[in-house]
């Protein structure tokens, strides 16, 4: 096994951070070698907030998955998620030399780069730029144009844009853990990877990541990601709800959360009761399992209404075959499929990462709460392949932003040089 095939992913979560340690085996599959989990301390909503304590949970992850794996960990795919996502539909088209040249992959290379020109407003950067379909000598609707014959090669592009600051403080989270990055990838695109079959992206689905601080949204029909979505919604704020509902500690409304939550109300019966422990000789508490319940599922009607809202406002709501696939920590409330189906109306099922794992995985490997970490290990991995099959196009298709500070080396050891050299006069 070459050093090179391993992929490592780096989720940094609100909650958590993870990081896995996966490669692919002669099936063409995924193997985990490890996974390194920490509790995310200075990340709120996607946005770094804290950068020492961020820098210190990154090492922890990192340090477990090495250990677990036996693999020196240097390089890293990071995730990037959060409110100051947005994402803006543009047209782009390029002028070919000859109709007797086939249409090649260095083309389409081309004209995704000419989209990297495109101008920001300030404080904005380009993190992804997705074709949706191409358009060769003005006909329209063909995604594959490779191997056709044209003057003029165009597509409609599905563009994705990161505040600068914010994609600029994950950096330097990762730098000062001791680590370079490879790549950065939208976290539910990584998801959909993990989670999502070729055919459910074909007939239409909508994959929702429920992580800690965010609910992130990705919309997929014949095959491409259509439309994303971050709502400022997540575990959290069902956990902040079950502390002051029933008047106890964050800790302990987590603990009840995962192991008692559920959120349907009808499910449980009036006369379960969970005994939390007092504080410092305060006498225990009683919680009924149906007012726990009812808490819970008063703020996940809330957050289903705000994904259906997306998912109506994308135009995509009547060709989603494949309905809403729930994902991330988040989804693993007992019953939110089906509150999620009643409330939408659209089929709805829990996605485990399973769609490309190696047969044998342990039961921590297969939890929702991996699926982005996993994806962005699929994603790596698939870059890869991509690099070996057209080294050439894959080092011109490099971000702006690449060049830029190879630039940016350059002048800053010009100025440097000049700088001795008066200093010597």
């Amino acid at each position: 096994m070459k050093n090179n095939e391993i992929i490592v992913g780096l989720d940094i979560g609100t909650t958590k951070i993870a990081a896995i340690v996966g490669c692919e085996n002669e099936y063409g599959k995924i193997e985990i070698l490890g996974i390194g989990k920490s509790e995310s301390l200075g990340v709120k909503r996607g946005m770094v907030s804290n950068i020492e304590k961020t820098v210190q949970s990154i090492k922890i992850a990192i340090e477990e998955a090495s250990a677990k794996s036996n693999v020196g960990i240097n390089t890293v795919i990071v995730g990037i998620a959060g409110q100051h996502l947005k994402s803006l539909q543009h047209k782009g088209s390029i002028m070919r030399n000859s109709l007797d040249d086939e249409i090649s992959q260095a083309d389409i290379d081309k004209l995704i780069e000419n989209m990297q020109k495109l101008v920001m407003p300030p404080g904005e950067e380009i993190i992804h730029i997705i074709p949706q379909e191409f358009i060769v000598d003005k006909e329209f609707g063909i995604k594959d144009p490779i191997g056709m014959a044209g003057i003029e090669l165009g597509a409609n592009f599905y563009i994705i844009t990161c505040q600068v600051t914010a994609e600029k403080n994950i950096n330097r989270c990762v730098t000062k853990a001791g680590l370079s990055i490879e790549n950065i990838i939208l976290e539910p695109i990584a998801a959909a990877e993990a989670v999502l079959s070729e055919e459910e992206k074909e007939i239409g689905v909508a994959l929702v990541d429920i992580g800690g601080g965010t609910s992130d949204i990705a919309i997929f029909q014949d095959g491409i990601l259509r439309h994303t979505a971050v709502i400022p919604l997540g575990g959290d704020i069902v956990t902040e709800d079950i502390k002051e509902g029933c008047m106890i500690i964050k800790k302990q409304a987590e603990a009840l959360k995962i192991k008692f939550g559920s959120a349907l109300a009808s499910e449980n019966k009036a006369d379960e009761i969970v005994t939390i422990p007092g504080l410092l000789g305060r006498p225990p508490k009683e919680i009924t399992l149906k007012n726990l319940a009812n808490i819970i599922q008063a703020r996940m009607e809330e957050i289903i209404e705000n994904i259906y809202y997306e998912i109506k406002a994308s135009g995509f709501e009547k060709k989603l075959i494949a309905g809403i696939v729930l994902t991330g920590g988040g989804s693993q409330l007992k019953h939110l499929a089906p509150l999620t189906s009643y409330i939408t109306g659209l089929d709805t099922r829990i996605g485990y990462p399973t769609e490309h794992l190696a047969s044998k995985v342990s039961d921590e490997i297969t939890n929702p709460m991996y699926s982005t970490g996993i994806g962005l290990v699929i994603q790596g991995l698939e870059n890869i392949k991509k690099k070996l099959k057209n080294p050439k196009s894959s080092d011109n298709n490099k971000p702006d932003k690449i060049k830029r500070k190879f630039f940016d080396n350059i002048l800053s050891k010009s100025r440097k040089f000049f700088e001795d050299d008066n200093n010597i006069n």
